[in-house]
């Protein structure tokens, strides 16, 4: 099976104890991120280079295609690129220490998001509180953190944000907690981050908040009518159910008043209206600068996922698009048609048991995972989390170095649902791993699938766009163990070269299997090479 539980291998994990793995980044520049980008044509073009090093830096770039300027203190690309088409840029950034080359390959079609999305959401730290201050406040610690200048991008407003319809398209208009969002779109443009927005198909969201379809053709609906709401618009419940109750269903009631408040709530909330106003609220993003779209209703259709990728279509931006939650299977091939990245499951929890078993039981999606459409297993719960009352995630140091290098392998969307005011350095160090991100962003986008296994051991491998191979040995069980893999569970052939991607260090040339000692829910992960 290529997995064993012998003697102790000599390449071990560190990091059980909370050691920080990645190594500093240097002082002379390196240029990270995403190695491909993809725009539509006659679309706004914004690329941020990705780039450590000590600052001051001058960015330039050799080859860059009519339409695009460069601005050599930020690194900011911006423009518009008319004609479809392929450029190869060659992006340079140079400090007092050196100076850094990296080809970036411009992609002008109809494909975006060519690499998995990386950025922030604000649902795991704030819920529904959130608020414009909170978001401005994210997307400023990303650039402080660092944590651009190693590729992550978007800063994405979750449910709560919505008020009532108007303005100028009769889209839904933002609540009081968010009093100019086309003013904050700006300032996240400004530092060369690429702001987000939530919605759903329904009258209400989950939340409770106004939805992309009404009971009236003037797009207002019964319950707004009816004064059934706060002052933020958001829908009041019965005193007897929480929001969180309503969704679960798990509320202590008797059966009888189980059935009444549910039959009444659903009816309100979670069901979709006569009249659509997807392209209204389309137009609007659109107008205020919206970059990403998370559109979320259970279970997922292919009706309203294509109703809005044709409004989408219909605009002049480019606007990620992304539906949640718990895809039906059946239906993953035309959700990987209409959007870019679909989630596979529902909320994932910062509890092992929950992680572990999403995590680890996502192969029968890996044919759909492709450049420009993702399979997503949901958010990363490392840092402060709380949905609402701030507190650490409860994985440990272990279990969320393996979800950073699992979601990694699985090439999936990397949005952090953390407090980035309050990032250790613990975090940090997991965040800012250029190697182990560089896994995520191969712009072959292969899905890993597991290899080998053997009781509480895992093995998961995916191939890279150099021909190279990436490998994660994973234990699930309570104790350490020997976990290794055979290279002839990849079938490939000959001795190899075998690398430490946390740890960023050469392991050596094995003739034919490399195995490791992994603590109880960790992970090593090693990039595999031909030695020639």
């Amino acid at each position: 099976m290529g997995l064993c539980s012998c003697n102790p291998a000599p390449v071990e994990h560190a990091g059980e104890n909370g050691a920080i793995l990645t190594p500093a980044a240097p002082r002379t520049p390196r240029i990270n991120g995403a190695a491909v980008f993809g725009v539509r044509p006659g679309s706004p073009f914004l690329f941020q280079v990705a780039a450590t090093g000590e600052r001051p830096m001058e960015f330039s770039a050799t080859d860059l295609p009519e339409g695009l300027q460069l601005d050599a203190a930020s690194g900011r690309i911006t423009g518009r690129l008319e004609a479809a088409g392929r450029h190869v840029v060659t992006l340079r950034a140079a400090n007092a220490h050196g100076v850094a080359e990296r080809p970036l390959r411009i992609i002008v079609g109809q494909r975006i998001a060519l690499t998995p999305p990386m950025g922030w959401n604000s649902w795991n730290i704030w819920s529904s509180s959130v608020s414009q201050e909170k978001v401005r406040n994210a997307a400023d610690a990303l650039v402080a953190s660092g944590l651009r200048d190693h590729g992550w991008t978007y800063v994405n407003i979750d449910d709560g944000w919505q008020g009532v319809r108007g303005g100028e398209f009769n889209a839904i208009m933002p609540n009081a907690k968010f009093p100019d969002i086309a003013a904050l779109s700006e300032h996240v443009h400004a530092t060369g981050l690429k702001l987000g927005i939530y919605s759903t198909p329904w009258r209400t969201s989950f939340v409770g908040h106004l939805g992309s379809s009404a009971d009236h053709a003037d797009g207002s609906t019964d319950w707004l009518r009816a004064g059934t709401h706060n002052e933020h618009f958001k829908f009041k419940y019965p005193k007897h159910v929480s929001w969180m109750e309503n969704y679960a269903w798990l509320k202590p009631l008797s059966q009888r008043a189980k059935e009444k408040s549910r039959g009444r709530i659903t009816k309100t909330l979670r069901t979709f209206g006569k009249f659509s106003f997807v392209d209204a609220d389309v137009r609007q993003w659109a107008a205020w600068g919206i970059d990403y779209l998370k559109y979320d209703w259970v279970p997922i259709d292919v009706a309203h996922t294509r109703e809005m990728r044709q409004s989408l279509d219909a605009t002049a931006r480019d606007i990620v698009f992304t539906v949640s939650n718990n895809a039906p299977f059946a239906e993953a091939g035309q959700l990987a048609e209409l959007a870019n990245a679909w989630r596979t499951s529902g909320d994932v929890k910062d509890e092992w048991d929950d992680l572990s078993e999403i995590g680890f039981s996502r192969d029968r999606w890996a044919r759909f995972s492709a450049p420009g459409s993702y399979n997503d297993p949901d958010m990363l719960l490392v840092g402060q989390v709380g949905w609402g009352q701030r507190r650490p995630t409860r994985l440990t140091p272990n279990e969320q170095y393996t979800q950073v290098s699992l979601w990694s392998l699985l090439a999936a969307p990397l949005l952090l649902g953390c407090d980035l005011e309050k990032l250790d350095p613990f975090t940090l160090g997991l965040l800012t791993n250029d190697e182990v991100l560089a896994i995520n962003q191969d712009p072959l986008c292969k899905q890993a699938t597991r290899v080998a296994h053997s009781g509480n051991a895992e093995v998961f491998a995916k191939v890279l766009e150099d021909g190279s191979w990436v490998v994660g040995l994973f234990n699930r069980g309570e104790k350490g163990r020997t976990v290794a893999v055979r290279w002839s569970d990849m079938r490939v052939e000959g001795a190899q070269l075998v690398r430490d991607l946390w740890r960023q260090q050469d392991l050596g040339r094995f003739p034919d299997r490399f195995e490791a000692s992994v603590p109880p829910h960790g992970v090593v992960l090693v990039k595999v090479t031909p030695a020639r």
